[in-house]
């Protein structure tokens, strides 16, 4: 369990504070050399659209974009929920490839490996 840390994140321009914060925390995983995943599911798969970060700021904390874009940087993985982004109707060439879809087993086979894990 040691080497792996994963982010649930719910949230995006509904609760700004709690997405950069989920970013913020899942930004630790590279820099203390864990393989991490944010797993974006509910409203937080609104992020996994192209430029969507940049509209996001909360006061206090860095810009959402930049604390993503350092995050995918240093190594880390993000996934979006196939279910979420299909019941929110987001189009497929809308997504930031770098955001793939997937489906909640792949979130299952990611923690029962062994992974730390957090809920924004």
């Amino acid at each position: 369990m040691a080497g792996r840390f994963c982010v649930t994140l719910r949230h995006a321009a509904d609760d700004p504070d709690a997405a950069t914060m989920a970013f913020v925390t899942a930004s630790a995983g590279p820099a203390s050399g864990k393989e991490t995943l944010v797993f974006l599911t509910t409203e937080g798969v609104r992020l996994a659209v192209k430029g969507a970060a940049a509209a996001i700021r909360e006061p206090g904390l860095p810009p959402l974009a930049e604390v993503l874009e350092n995050y995918l940087a240093a190594g880390g993985k993000v996934l979006a929920c196939g279910t979420c982004v299909k019941k929110r109707g987001l189009a497929a060439e809308a997504l930031d490839p770098r955001m793939p879809v997937a489906g909640a087993a792949s979130l299952v086979a990611f923690l029962s490996e062994g992974a730390a894990s957090v809920t924004f």
